[in-house]
């Protein structure tokens, strides 16, 4: 597994990962993998993380059966940043934030003030029964 070594892991192993939306465009999220979590996700083709506040691997979707499925892995010039190109499974349309928004990345800075700029899809409440 060459390839891994190409990876410019920080001091606790870890690269930071986007993953992106195949059909949008739209970054759903952030997270975090180590060299397990990036061999898993390439062998088998859904995404595969670390959590830093689990301590623990990561297989999104494992409780909210909102799965990703993996059509591309690409890493930035420098090699410390991946980029998951993803169809977001489980729901529709797909829902990849544990609050049940379609992305992460749903507040938006207006005039001093986060606002939320996405709808709750499902009670997050219902997600993780």
């Amino acid at each position: 597994m060459n390839w891994l070594d190409e990876v410019k892991w920080d001091d606790k192993g870890l690269v930071p990962v986007i993953a992106q939306e195949q059909g949008t465009g739209d970054v759903l999220m952030f997270a975090w993998m180590n060299r397990e979590a990036l061999a898993l996700t390439a062998q088998r083709g859904q995404a595969v993380y670390w959590s830093r506040s689990r301590g623990k691997l990561w297989h999104k979707g494992e409780e909210s059966g909102h799965f990703q499925q993996v059509h591309a892995i690409r890493m930035d010039c420098d090699n410390d940043v991946v980029l998951l190109t993803i169809t977001q499974l489980g729901h529709e349309p797909g829902i990849a934030c544990h609050t049940g928004r379609h992305s992460c990345f749903f507040q938006k800075l207006e005039n001093g003030v986060w606002g939320a700029t996405e709808p709750v899809l499902k009670d997050p409440a219902k997600i993780y029964e």
